[in-house]
């Protein structure tokens, strides 16, 4: 537990969104790292309603760069003010969330930070993550970052990551788990009555193409192909992130004649999403990390999905979740997902909300950032 003199500045590149899940990520840290008693301070750019580029600290603007195309260069190249911030208030921890922006201004801005005696921490949410770039352009937009990323990481004091990795490009890494703020998640309360002939699955993401939920689909269609009388409604509670992934889902559902059996949502938030988490039996993870070459991670989303207290699927390994009772695993592979084989998981075991939440309060953003603080 730190005292209130210890400083931290917790740096992003994007503004916020009330219902959007890295927003809620964010604060989840920033409030786990006040209740282990840490002064924490925000800074991250945003986008005013004037259409105004600036960077702000807490709610006060540290910098307006104005409006216009000077304005878009200025924020991706001028980190002054930050730096002259950081010297200015005698930060103990600056803690980075990456944007895979590794160039010359940011590397010259840790290089400005590290000489206030603060230890610069960056925190890649996803790794590796060179296989999430698959267009021309994504790629030519990376080159900058493959640059100059080993050259950052001698600067930083350590990466912090969700996957196992020990080193990332030549720096240390702290390996910790996604966590759960679970005061903003509530536990599902499953429908009590008459038995329920149909069952309810349940994704929910912004969908991209290696959360792999076309695999669930196609496993639909041909489980219907020979029961007929299919009585299994998957909820995809989502936008999706680009064309692939919504022809992705929406060609095997008119392949299989899925219309009835797939629902389309929409994101969704609050109560709404309260309701279908407390109609649905049984939760979709990611079931496609090995698209972008990953095996090892530690999703938010599982994590979330057993705070809610539902039963759910992934491909990937991850630690914290391998072996649980409440958790079926699928194989890494384009293979259509057995839906037999989630009918008779949900058949032989009986689960119970509060227990599965309960297994992962070891889990919370207190905890795990905890864990950071702990290295130093």
């Amino acid at each position: 537990m730190k005292d209130k003199s210890y400083k931290v500045l917790f740096l992003v590149f994007h503004g916020f969104s009330e219902h959007n899940g890295i927003s809620k990520k964010i604060w989840g840290q920033i409030n786990g790292l006040k209740f282990i008693g840490v002064d924490v301070i925000l800074c991250y750019y945003s986008v005013e309603a004037d259409g105004s580029r600036v960077w702000k600290v807490g709610c006060e603007i540290l910098v307006d760069f104005g409006r216009g195309p000077i304005a878009k260069i200025r924020k991706r190249i001028d980190y002054r003010a930050i730096s002259e911030y950081v010297q200015k208030n005698k930060f103990q921890l600056i803690y980075i969330r990456s944007d895979h922006n590794a160039n010359p201004f940011t590397l010259n801005m840790v290089k400005m930070m590290r000489l206030s005696g603060a230890k610069v921490l960056m925190e890649i949410p996803t790794y590796p993550y060179d296989q999430e770039y698959v267009t021309l352009r994504m790629r030519l937009e990376l080159a900058v970052d493959r640059l100059y990323r080993k050259k950052l990481a001698k600067q930083l004091d350590a990466f912090v990551t969700f996957s196992d990795a020990r080193t990332i490009f030549g720096q240390r890494a702290i390996s910790i788990s996604n966590g759960i703020d679970f005061s903003a998640i509530p536990v599902r309360k499953p429908q009590e009555g008459a038995e329920k002939r149909t069952i309810h699955l349940l994704g929910v993401a912004e969908i991209h193409y290696w959360h792999g939920f076309d695999r669930l689909v196609r496993g639909l269609g041909i489980y219907k192909q020979s029961h007929a009388d299919c009585q299994i409604i998957f909820h995809l509670v989502g936008q999706f992130s680009g064309d692939r992934e919504r022809s992705s889902i929406l060609e095997p559902i008119a392949q299989f004649n899925l219309q009835q059996n797939v629902v389309l949502h929409g994101p969704l938030w609050g109560e709404e999403l309260d309701a279908i988490f407390n109609l649905s039996d049984f939760a979709i993870g990611s079931l496609g990390r090995h698209r972008s070459g990953i095996q090892v991670i530690k999703t938010l989303k599982n994590r979330e999905y057993a705070a809610r207290g539902i039963p759910f699927i992934y491909s990937e390994s991850d630690a914290d979740f391998d072996g649980q009772p409440y958790v079926l695993k699928a194989s890494p592979d384009e293979t259509a997902i057995d839906i037999t084989k989630i009918l008779e998981f949900l058949k032989n075991e009986k689960f119970y909300p509060a227990c599965i939440r309960n297994s992962i309060l070891d889990l919370s953003w207190a905890e795990q950032m905890n864990k950071v603080l702990q290295t130093f």
